[in-house]
């Protein structure tokens, strides 16, 4: 879930230039105050542009030396990236270290290791109608790109697809989103301080700016936020043909088995919901399905899980995210009140609008009819659904839109791979909540509503490049039999050599097929 964001262009060729959410633009030594409009934006593709067409982002050597510089920047502005984060989210120094700084550090450092293989052409076997040749795949980078991110995780939304993008040696402008506006305004810093900024830009905005900037033709646009301003953007991308990368949300289920390690299941759960961000995270865990029986035993594992992370005062806990903003606190609370939901809650409830905190909350039972159950809550709201099987969890997921991610607790097997094979999801993971995320190798993305496209590690790279295709041939081995008048032993030996049958191409070459010809 994301938004439209406030814009501030970082002009390389005059460091005087500066467009912000102020709209301010220095001319001499007046500061005239003007808006960020689409001549602007224009102008800055072009800039882009001529930069690409240059050659200087293809080269190995300059993919290195951004990321290398992006990991410099890890190291050394550990501090204030954290002291960003928990200004705009409240978030304790760990989570913001492990879930936003760590894992872009991840990013960087294993495509710092890979990028070598991952530019190195793929052959490919080429076919006996093409003899002599040679064949292979070249990725080649796409242009000039676009990346929208959003305000949950401000920070590694923002320089995960960037790293992506350089690593396939495309020049970049970068749109944070407004709503975090300290990480927001860091980036600026940082990416000037840091990296080429004659090929790598930050552009701060909110919508005006942001439609600005997609009215502009892009080579490829990722956009990471809700299906709502996901629609927008593959609407303004469809203009120019813009192919996209849509990293949405979505409800994402759990589904407990009973025959687990019901401890460790808490912990993971409490983990993947209330200490991610504190549930505002579209991997965040959206509702739980388990059996009737099996509820009141996991809610008191829950309840116990909460204590032992949060303490007994949920809400005073330095270690949980605070809600980011009145209006989302609003939504929440909207949520929570519905007539038919207010009462089912049995954990939490309690909210401070001063403070922007809601207590970590689990309801039970709550109508499927319900605004809580139809759109994605992201936010510390947790339904349990209960069923008498848990195989009745398949309709009930099914009813709902692809989540973005489905896990599931059980030592089942026969249940586990039920439930790989019913159920359709961006991404899946099987007895632990978010931890997917860490392998470089597993692709991250939705489908249907909870997106299209992925990235992460190689996915990153592939998903910002162009995959051509080469074939190489000499000037030896040039056969007649290829080019009109097409005799009748022609056609002979041109269908053998397309069936691939040795033998048949034989025969046609001796003279001895039966194959029909007109």
């Amino acid at each position: 879930m994301g938004s439209l964001s406030c814009i501030q262009l970082l002009h390389h060729h005059n460091p005087v230039l500066k467009i912000s959410c102020s709209a301010t633009l220095s001319v001499t030594s007046e500061v005239e105050k003007r808006s960020f409009e689409a001549d602007e934006a224009n102008l800055l593709v072009k800039e882009l542009q001529g930069v690409f067409n240059s050659g200087k982002t293809r080269s190995y050597e300059w993919r290195i030396s951004q990321l290398q510089s992006i990991e410099k920047m890890l190291e050394e502005k550990e501090k204030d990236i954290t002291q960003a984060l928990h200004e705009d989210l409240a978030k304790p120094y760990l989570e913001a270290f492990i879930s936003e700084i760590s894992t872009t550090k991840g990013s960087c450092k294993h495509a710092l290791q890979e990028l070598k293989e991952w530019m190195e052409p793929e052959k490919v076997k080429t076919s006996i109608t093409t003899y002599p040749s040679t064949a292979e795949i070249v990725s080649e980078p796409l242009g000039v790109v676009l990346v929208i991110s959003t305000w949950n995780f401000p920070f590694l939304l923002s320089l995960d697809p960037v790293i992506g993008a350089i690593c396939a040696g495309n020049a970049v402008v970068l749109k944070p989103s407004e709503i975090a506006p300290a990480t927001s305004s860091l980036l600026v810093k940082l990416f000037r301080e840091y990296l080429d900024n004659s090929a790598i830009r930050v552009v701060e905005g909110a919508v005006p700016e942001t439609t600005a900037l997609l009215e502009q033709k892009w080579d490829k646009i990722l956009y990471t936020g809700s299906a709502r301003v996901g629609r927008i953007v593959m609407a303004a991308a469809a203009k120019h043909l813009t192919p996209v990368i849509l990293e949405l949300g979505g409800k994402c289920p759990a589904v407990v088995d009973s025959n687990i390690d019901l401890q460790v299941t808490a912990r993971r759960i409490v983990t993947g919901k209330w200490a991610l961000n504190s549930g505002q995270a579209c991997i965040a865990v959206d509702y739980i399905i388990t059996t009737k029986s099996f509820a009141p035993m996991l809610i008191e594992a829950l309840k116990n899980g909460l204590k032992e992370c949060f303490g007994e005062n949920l809400m005073e806990s330095k270690d949980m995210s605070r809600i980011v903003s009145k209006s989302q606190f609003a939504r929440l609370v909207k949520l929570l009140d519905e007539d038919k939901v207010s009462d089912k809650i049995v954990v939490g409830g309690q909210r401070d609008e001063n403070k922007l905190r809601i207590a970590p909350t689990i309801l039970l039972d709550v109508p499927q009819d319900t605004e809580i159950m139809k759109e994605e809550i992201f936010g510390p709201l947790l339904p349990i659904i209960t069923v008498e099987k848990l195989e009745e969890s398949y309709d009930i997921i099914k009813s709902k839109p692809k989540p973005l991610v489905a896990y599931l607790f059980t030592n089942n097997d026969q249940l586990k791979q039920d439930y790989v094979q019913n159920i359709s999801s961006g991404g899946m993971c099987i007895n632990d909540t978010v931890i997917h995320l860490t392998v470089p190798g597993l692709p991250f993305g939705g489908v249907e509503e909870s997106g299209m496209g992925s990235y992460h590690g190689k996915f990153s790279f592939d998903g910002f490049s162009h995959k051509k295709s080469v074939m190489y041939r000499s000037f030896d081995g040039d056969a007649s039999v290829r080019y009109p008048p097409y005799t009748p032993q022609k056609q002979r030996l041109l269908k053998a050599l397309i069936s691939g049958n040795l033998l048949r191409i034989i025969q046609a070459l001796i003279g001895w097929s039966n194959d029909d010809v007109e």
